[in-house]
């Protein structure tokens, strides 16, 4: 959720460092912005903060001179917030200090037990100035460190006494010294340092242009940054090593260029993404899958008897679809559950179990969480995930990185892809390596895959673009949006709702075609625009009849897909190429994105930071 940087240098001015840190994580939340700097010539810190987005804060600082040298000002923290405690505003923006000017804290997570420590700070004769949580945890580590003295101590005393998730920086400015201190246990937390200085972040897209060699912290783990490197304590208090994980990383893909929004550019990335998903890993054989993790290769998913997919979001919507995947081609039977949920059932696991876990960031708590209980009931644990040396990648026996590139859009578009793509993959390897599926149906997957890119190319073209900006200005002043679809594109129909919904704001739902009839039906009227998915294929008659169903009550229907009888029977459509039905979401999904997209733009809404939404969700 909320973006964290910080940084030691060895010589300042360090406040250019930590806004470029932050405009890299703006999308990770945007309701208010802050730095604390450690004032060269005083004994404290100064904490300069704004609602509303980094832009306000630019203009913060320029109305607030800075009454001390430059070049002495080598250490500070900065924060971009997502609200969970207390409105957006300059009060509840974080950092948050104590009640002097010796340190400042920022805090990405929730303290649940919160209520109970601010009522005993306040007994104590603490005054609080915010409506947030985060604010407990500065009054407490100023308390502790009067004792303590050193501010590694300070923190190490108070997070036992925490219940909930954080990430959270330290800047303490006392007797001439500056210390910055990092925790983390659940958000993330990396570290990397250069000559030049040390630096921490809760997004990797925020350090790699110091250095591509990061260091994760672990859950529990304290750090010390100073200019010329950093230390870390494990949750016992030992001195920890952290393997540096080199970062793959391509500047131009972080950068808009030309593109009027990330997710415009990264919507017309797709066809790329799919390359550098797939290709490499289909074997020269053309009917098998080779991944880079050898635990995924031979005969080592010959095991399983039951698959148990677990995500979040638009990760749910190509988890259900893997389920179908993995049913259809592997033969094996797969649940899929919202983690949220499956987190706080008691699950009943068979042996054989493999928990897939499916996560852009490898970092969303829920996620995160029902992995460690599916592993805790016996599962094994296979993750698809866009960040190697995420939480998610370093606790999975195995794992397929989808290589989609960072994804800057809150509105996920190419990661969505990815993880379809390595869907595909993984299903074609269980079916292998179980002998479920034959060599010639494997290879007819995978040959039809590597065509896919083409046929991708063909949905970005210029001409079918304007076709669906036409469809987005006559649907615009819709009193509402039904996405209707069956067996592997029902959740297509998901996604489609759910990506109207995130940048446009109106409203949409999706629904499996054939349970339209039982209850959402009483909605279709001429104001109601029904998006009906079809691609060629053995259930192609069904969704068609579902689709008359509508036309018969006066919806508005247009048809996306590549049947061709659909197709025609409408008299709005976007055409799809065909290709194999196991295959069609994922370029049935691309024309929804689009039209989400300019019907989001139409309306003025802001695209890539749609409100109340934030790119990685690491809180309940």
């Amino acid at each position: 959720m909320c973006g964290i940087v910080g940084a030691f240098l060895a010589t300042g001015p360090v406040t250019p460092v930590l806004l470029d840190g932050l405009r890299v994580l703006e999308y990770r939340g945007y309701d208010s912005a802050g730095l604390a700097l450690a004032d060269g010539t005083s004994q404290g810190v100064r904490v300069i903060k704004s609602e509303g987005r980094i832009a306000n804060l630019d203009n913060r600082l320029a109305e607030t001179p800075l009454d001390f040298d430059a070049e002495d000002l080598c250490a500070g923290i900065g924060h971009t917030r997502w609200a969970t405690h207390g409105p957006p505003s300059d009060v509840n923006a974080h950092p948050h200090g104590g009640t002097g000017t010796r340190l400042a804290l920022v805090h990405n997570g929730i303290i649940e037990n919160y209520t109970e420590l601010k009522a005993e700070l306040q007994s104590a004769g603490v005054t609080f100035r915010s409506d947030t949580d985060s604010e407990v945890l500065a009054h407490l580590i100023e308390r502790a460190l009067e004792e303590a003295g050193d501010l590694v101590e300070a923190v190490r005393s108070i997070l036992g006494r925490l219940e909930g998730y954080y990430a959270l920086a330290v800047l303490d400015r006392h007797g001439g010294r500056n210390q910055l201190v990092c925790a983390r246990s659940g958000p993330p937390l990396a570290l990397c340092s250069t000559p030049g200085g040390t630096y921490l972040a809760s997004d990797i897209l925020a350090l790699v242009a110091h250095s591509n060699r990061v260091v994760f912290l672990d859950d529990g783990d304290i750090g010390r940054l100073q200019a010329n490197g950093f230390e870390i304590w494990d949750k016992d208090g030992r001195p920890a090593e952290r393997l540096a994980t080199t970062v793959e990383f391509n500047s131009a893909e972080a950068g808009l260029g030309h593109w009027p929004h990330f997710m415009l550019k990264e919507i017309f990335e797709q066809p790329d993404v799919l390359a550098r998903t797939a290709f490499g890993r289909i074997a020269a054989s053309g009917d098998d899958v080779d991944f880079e993790d050898e635990r995924l290769g031979g005969d080592t998913l010959a095991d399983v008897q039951r698959v148990q997919v677990i995500a979040c979001g638009t990760a749910l919507h190509a988890g259900q679809i893997a389920a179908y995947l993995i049913e259809g081609l592997a033969g094996i039977p797969t649940d899929v559950d919202f983690a949220s949920e499956f987190r706080y059932r008691s699950p009943c696991l068979v042996p054989g179990t493999l928990a897939l876990c499916i996560s852009q960031s490898g970092e969303t708590a829920d996620t995160l969480a029902a992995a460690r209980l599916a592993v805790k009931h016996g599962a094994r644990l296979v993750s698809i995930c866009n960040v190697d040396g995420s939480s998610q990648v370093r606790e999975s026996e195995g794992v397929v990185l989808t290589h989609a590139g960072p994804e800057i859009g809150v509105a996920s578009t190419k990661a969505f892809t990815a993880q379809l793509v390595s869907a595909v993959l993984l299903a074609v390897r269980l079916g292998r390596s179980r002998e479920s599926l034959s060599r010639e149906d494997a290879a007819e997957v995978l040959s039809e895959l590597r065509i896919l890119r083409s046929k991708m190319g063909s949905l970005l073209t210029k001409e079918y673009v304007e076709d669906i900006k036409h469809l987005a200005r006559s649907h615009m002043e819709q009193t509402g949006f039904l996405f209707l679809g069956r067996g592997v594109n029902f959740p297509v129909a998901l996604e489609g709702a759910l990506k109207l919904k995130e940048i446009s704001y109106m409203h949409a739902e999706g629904y499996a075609a054939g349970e339209m009839k039982h209850g959402p039906i009483a909605l279709i009227d001429s104001g109601m625009s029904v998006f009906v998915i079809n691609a060629a294929g053995p259930l192609a008659g069904k969704v068609r009849a579902n689709m008359e169903q509508v036309q018969a009550r006066g919806g508005r229907v247009v048809c996306v897909g590549s049947d061709p009888e659909s197709l025609t029977a409408t008299e709005e459509a976007l055409a799809v190429p065909e290709t194999l039905e196991w295959l069609s979401p994922i370029l049935n999904t691309i024309p929804l994105q689009l039209f989400a997209y300019h019907v989001a733009r139409l309306r003025g809404c802001d695209i890539d930071k749609p409100r109340n939404l934030a790119k990685s969700v690491t809180v309940e």
